[in-house]
This record gives C-alpha cells, sequence and structure tokens, in this order.
C-alpha cells in the first residue's frame, strides 16, 4: 500500500507516513485508495484484534511492520471496549464505551497502535525521534502515556493553558524525563498551529527528527476505524441491521475513522457528528463555506476546535460540503444544551456521561422521530466522567468513581513550561529541555 498526501505529494510508505507525520507539501497521508470489505470477509473474527488484523492488513502490505501487526494490535488493544445498551426508549440505543484505556479516553487507541508501530520502526536511543502533539484536553494524555520512557522516543506535548480541566492537566504533566509539556498561551489552534510549524522548519527538523502524533499522523487514524468495524459487525450479526454512529468531534479524527469504516464496506448506516459550540464544521454544511475561525471555549474542551485539520483528508475522500452532507448528519450543541444532557444521562441511564459524549446523547434525543427509530444506534462515549468531576459532579448532585488508572496518574507528581504561542519560543524550549 502507498501513501499519498492530500495536496499531491507523494508516493510513500506506510512507515515513511507513519515517521514524517504531515507530508513535504504540507498536506496529509491518505492511503492510494480503500480496501474494499463485505461483512463475510470477517466471518471467523470474533475479538477487535481479529478484526483489527483483517482490516489493516492491506495498508500493513508492503511495510517493514508486516509481520508485527498482530503484535502491535495485541498491545494497541489491551483493555476492553464495551457496548453497553441504553434503557429502553424512542428506538434503540447503546453506548461505545472507548473510555476504559490507561488514560480514560478513546484517543488511547490510536496513540498506543502509532507508539507501538514508531517503536519498531525508530527505536533508536542514539538518534531520538521527536513526537510533537498538540492537544485540546485527551491526546497529548494518551500519547504521553503511550511514548513514557520508551527508548529511542522523545515527546512534547502543547496545550493551551488554563483551558483544560485540572485533571486533563495533570495527565498532561506527569511523565517521565522524554516527556516535555508545554502550557501554551493561546488556544488549541495556536498549538496546532506551532506543531504544523514546527515540522515545516527544516532547521529544528534536522536537530530535533520531527515526527507527529496528532490525528494529521495517518496512525492515528487507522487502529481508529477497527472498533468501528468490530461494533458494527458485532450488531450486524446480532439484528441484521446497520447501525447508525453519532460521533462527538473537534478535530474530526475520531468521525473521519468511522466514516472510512464505513467506506471500505463495513456495515455501518447513518453517521452524525456531534460538536460544540464551535460551529466550523456545522456552518460550513449549512453555508457551503469553509471558514476556520478562533475557537472558543466550552464545557467539551477536547472540541475545542476551530479549523478541523481532518477537514483535509474528508473533502478528499468524499467530496466537498454539497456531497458531505448528503452523506453525514451534523449538530452543533451549545454549553446549557452539554449540561442538560449531563443531567439527563444520569436520571435515565442511571450512570455519568462526559461532557463529549453529552453532545452525542443530546443529538440522539434531537433526531427527527422516523430517523431515531428507522434505525438502531450507537452513541460513541469518548472519556470517561472522571476526568471533568468539576463540570459533571455539580450537575448530577453525586461523585464519580475514579478509575485506577487515573487515580494512579493524579497521584504522581507534575511539571510543565509555560511558552508563548510563537516557534522561537517553541525552539528554545525545546533546546533547553533537551540539553539539560
Amino acid at each position: 500500500m502507498r501513501y499519498f498526501s492530500t495536496r499531491g505529494a507523494g508516493p510513500v510508505t506506510l512507515d515513511e507516513s507513519l515517521v514524517r507525520g504531515i507530508a513535504s507539501d504540507g498536506g496529509l497521508y491518505m492511503p492510494q485508495t480503500l480496501p474494499e470489505f463485505t461483512v463475510e470477509d470477517f466471518a471467523t473474527t470474533r475479538s477487535i484484534p481479529q478484526v483489527a488484523a483483517r482490516l489493516m492488513a492491506p495498508f500493513f502490505s508492503g511495510s517493514t511492520l508486516q509481520d508485527e501487526l498482530d503484535a502491535i494490535l495485541d498491545e494497541t488493544f489491551s483493555f476492553p471496549i464495551p457496548i453497553t445498551a441504553l434503557p429502553a426508549g424512542q428506538g434503540s440505543a447503546g453506548l461505545l464505551e472507548l473510555y476504559h484505556g490507561p488514560t480514560a479516553a478513546f484517543k488511547d487507541v490510536g496513540a498506543g497502535f502509532l507508539a507501538a508501530c514508531l517503536t519498531r520502526l525508530e527505536g533508536d536511543e542514539a538518534d531520538p525521534l521527536t513526537i510533537l502533539v498538540a492537544t485540546s484536553g485527551d491526546t497529548g494524555g494518551a500519547v504521553a502515556a503511550a511514548f513514557n520512557e520508551r527508548p529511542g522516543m522523545r515527546v512534547v506535548v502543547l496545550f493551551p493553558e488554563g483551558r483544560v480541566s485540572e485533571r486533563q492537566a495533570q495527565q498532561l504533566t506527569c511523565w517521565g524525563d522524554n516527556v516535555l509539556s508545554l502550557r501554551v498561551r493561546g488556544a488549541f489552534d495556536d498549538c496546532q498551529a506551532l506543531v504544523k510549524s514546527a515540522l515545516a522548519d527544516t532547521g529544528l527538523g534536522r536537530r530535533f527528527r520531527f515526527s507527529s502524533a496528532n490525528s494529521i499522523n495517518i496512525g492515528r487514524l487507522l487502529p481508529q476505524s477497527t472498533y468501528y468495524a468490530h461494533a458494527s459487525l458485532q450488531h450486524y450479526a446480532q439484528t441484521g441491521r446497520k447501525p447508525g454512529f453519532i460521533v462527538p468531534t473537534g478535530n474530526l479524527g475520531n468521525a473521519l475513522a468511522c466514516i472510512m469504516a464505513r467506506e471500505m464496506g463495513l456495515p455501518i448506516g447513518p453517521i452524525i457528528l456531534a460538536t460544540n459550540a464551535n460551529r466550523t464544521i456545522s456552518d460550513y454544511f449549512e453555508t457551503l463555506r469553509w471558514l476556520p475561525r478562533p475557537s472558543v471555549q466550552t464545557l467539551a474542551s477536547a472540541m475545542d476546535v476551530g479549523d478541523p485539520s481532518n477537514m483535509e483528508r474528508l473533502r478528499s475522500l468524499v467530496g466537498d460540503a454539497e456531497i458531505l452532507r448528503e452523506q453525514l448528519g451534523v449538530l452543533a450543541v451549545t454549553d446549557d444544551l452539554i449540561g442538560t444532557a449531563i443531567r439527563r444521562d444520569y436520571e435515565e441511564f442511571g450512570f455519568a456521561t462526559c461532557p463529549h459524549t453529552a453532545t452525542a446523547t443530546h443529538t440522539w434525543r434531537e433526531l427527527d422521530r422516523e430517523l431515531k427509530t428507522g434505525h438502531d444506534w450507537i452513541l460513541v462515549a469518548t472519556a470517561h466522567p472522571a476526568k471533568f468531576e468539576t463540570i459533571v459532579e455539580p450537575l448530577i448532585g453525586a461523585m464519580v468513581p475514579l478509575p485506577d488508572g487515573l487515580a494512579e496518574i493524579l497521584a504522581r507528581p507534575s511539571r510543565s513550561v509555560a511558552i508563548d504561542a510563537e516557534l522561537d519560543a517553541l525552539g528554545m524550549a525545546l533546546h533547553d529541555f533537551f540539553s539539560a
């Protein structure tokens, strides 16, 4: 399998696309073609690693990692990803729980997969690879955990100062000597712009050997498509019906993984994107004009993205807004509605949901009756509510128990460095930390 940039550069191998992170022309790597599957192709698969091995095999064709795919997947999917049925109501729905990994967020899947791949490709302690990651809350913690103390790997986490929850901040700043955590004076979009600028800077690149672990790296997207494949196959085998998915999204990585799974022939019905008050995607569908803008701070902080990078991939794969809105739905959910959804979820489901998951449950409740009852729905739960206790607990009037892994992380000492949102400031921080 060969990989091309969304802007035309290429072709490169999977190995090259994983290590580079972003293409030489500034575009994002996509496979030359998506493989096509039928339900029968997965007749002998049961577990997520088995489904993933079948789904990922074409993408690894010709890679030096081809013979290690099973080991990479076993390492990636070391925790459960259950579907919890919601109480009976209008239509049939379940919650796909993606938050049982090390940092209690769905990004543990993509980060763990990428770490397993890059360690095998680039685990040279004498000439380490520096992984850059911009985060609006959850990505950085997952990447830092996945790469923590791995030989030949360094991680630089950039997050917007004052715009993540206290527990998210702890997850971003409590790791070993190979992880540098930077509090950027700005928004997530400033962090993302810094990462892209650094990746494009040849001088810094020669010195620090950069790659990226944001969803701009194709290695983040590929494994995420596997849990959509597994969930849809499991539901189809049980019911004979293709489930629809409602996916909370900010930078469009997780949503794109679901869309890619459907494009490859998996039994997936309607896909609806749930966003927060950052309306760039929903406005695009309404006006047909792509108008990125500065992000605004919301309760669903990990989705606070005003210029979603993966729209470039989505338009390359499916088409522009006129085509996209025929194949996808989108609903922007305000903070007030997120709060209402969190309360209703607790009252009606008997358990708490995080602010991001609440955008999906609200969107599900707002579906018109024909769409809601005409399909079975899987709502994507992207993070554990205990990560957002200061938001969730006052709304539900109860404590949210800490998962064991999160409790261990919160007990660690933390450290971070504040910088301005400028490339020179990033370069100086890198030099000071990694030369110490």
